[in-house]
């Protein structure tokens, strides 16, 4: 929306002004103006959005495309560009297109054949090239020859290359969030809610190493309808089992043992795998539509089963009771006793927290140390420590977000911080308050999106002195 200049020196919006003010209004008006001037001309900071339009039609008449969406900036003499963009795209699913319908990246190529290209009267016919840099770009083969050419930007929309799930808008490849909107970076949480902060489900993670006096089927835990990002695993020559509510195995029942792979169980995938060390483990993403009764068949002492998931609030209750009446006899009992072995105590697969003793942190003191990871952060923000967790070798902090200083992208009120090796430094004690400078990192097929603690880096015990510190290197590194 543009400003232009009317009566007395008043500016108006778009082509609306005021009528011609009478004597002693246009007196008022003039003060007005001369008061808004000296406001504006010392005015700092961003302008102001309009609120957005509607969605446009989508870019396909059938499969996916993309629709977007505009608003404008209201800044006055003075005021910086409004932050972030004036436009929002997110992906439109219409029907499936009909059996051999044409691409969309085949249908613009070929609206330049028979059409003279390169400067020259030679016409030829052009089809998709998929092996240039730029995959948004029209990169098109001439057929019959060994040349391709660009006919700049393809139509927003585009998918990316073939079976992709990026499509191309303004010339960038981009995948849609959660929340269908590409580019955003909106992901879903433990508890299958897009952009939520894991406060919607709590995380069930407990370890069964009760010994059965026989060999058979034991009894593990319920694994209740809901449940999300199951995870299942044991280290001994027994086997884990898997039965649905109609009382059915999924797998290994019966005695048998079955091979590793993907099995179909309560609306979920579960992933079974077994090594030679000997390893079992289960994965599945869900959420289960159904209970499922996990089970160990037992062939020697137990040395202990660990499980997690994560299960929405309402139905932790439930879950709680029926695992207790999970104290069943034995399925199948079996007249021979399990053979007692001294138990040799595996390294377990999902360790706790009391790590082998580290060695001392290098000295990352001093404010030469603050401005480099404060100027090459992506974020700077306090937070206190509220849980941790060692996974492989790597170590996850949970957050709670309380002041944020720098912030390169939206963050939520808990996050995730991973710090890598075996011993992290600067180590965090949980319940604590720190100032954190971190990365954003994500991995090359953009499965992962982690914020990241570099090791050595800068994470400091919360005081009135770190907080001047930490706004003083804010001067010398803007965002």
């Amino acid at each position: 929306m543009g400003f232009s200049v009317g009566l007395a020196g008043t500016r108006c919006i778009g082509t609306l002004c005021p009528p011609r003010p009478r004597p002693f209004q246009s007196l008022l008006l003039l003060l007005w103006t001369l008061l808004n001037c000296v406001l504006g001309s010392s005015a700092q900071g961003p302008g102001e959005w309009t609120p957005w339009g509607s969605w446009s039609h989508c870019s396909s008449s059938c499969g996916r495309g993309v629709s977007v969406r505009s608003r404008r900036c209201i800044r006055l003499p003075g005021e910086e560009p409004c932050w972030e963009s004036g436009h929002e795209y997110r992906v439109c699913q219409l029907p499936d297109c009909p059996p051999g319908a044409v691409p969309f990246r085949d249908l613009q190529c070929a609206l330049y054949n028979g059409h003279p290209v390169l400067g020259t009267q030679k016409t030829y016919q052009w089809i998709p090239f998929h092996g240039a840099p730029n995959q948004c770009d029209l990169n098109c083969l001439a057929e019959g020859h060994a040349f391709y050419h660009s006919f700049g930007r393809v139509l927003d929309g585009t998918p990316c290359s073939p079976g992709a799930q990026g499509l191309c808008v303004a010339g960038r490849c981009l995948s849609a969030g959660c929340d269908g909107v590409l580019g955003s970076g909106a992901l879903e949480d433990r508890c299958g809610r897009c952009g939520g902060a894991n406060d919607s489900c709590l995380f069930v993670q407990r370890v069964f190493r009760d010994a059965g006096a026989f060999a058979g089927y034991w009894n593990v835990t319920l694994i209740p309808e809901g449940a999300r990002h199951i995870r299942v695993a044991h280290r001994s020559r027994n086997h884990l089992a898997l039965m649905g509510v109609d009382g059915h195995y999924v797998l290994n029942g019966n005695w048998e043992v079955s091979p590793p792979g993907t099995y179909e169980a309560a609306g979920t995938r579960v992933v079974y795998s077994r090594a030679a060390a000997p390893q079992e483990t289960l994965h599945a993403a869900g959420p289960t539509s159904q209970d499922l009764l996990l089970q160990i068949l037992l062939q020697e002492p137990n040395p202990g089963i660990q499980f997690e998931f994560w299960l929405p609030r309402e139905r932790y209750g439930p879950f709680q009771v029926q695992t207790q009446a999970l104290g069943w006899p034995v399925r199948q009992p079996q007249p021979r006793e399990v053979e007692a072995r001294a138990p040799i105590a595996p390294p377990p697969l999902m360790p706790t927290l009391a790590p082998d003793p580290c060695p001392p942190c290098p000295d990352t003191r001093g404010r030469a140390h603050r401005l480099l990871h404060y100027c090459g952060s992506d974020f700077v923000f306090q937070a206190r420590v509220v849980g941790r967790h060692r996974q492989a070798q790597e170590t996850r902090y949970e957050v709670h977000i309380q002041l944020i200083y720098k912030s390169r992208w939206p963050l939520r009120t808990r996050e995730y911080v991973w710090a890598p090796a075996h011993c992290p430094c600067p180590p965090l004690a949980s319940q604590q308050e720190y100032l954190m400078a971190v990365r954003r990192l994500i991995s090359p097929d953009g499965t992962q999106d982690r914020l990241l603690l570099p090791h050595a880096g800068y994470a400091r015990p919360w005081s009135p002195a770190e907080d001047s510190r930490i706004r003083l290197a804010a001067r010398r590194c803007p965002v």
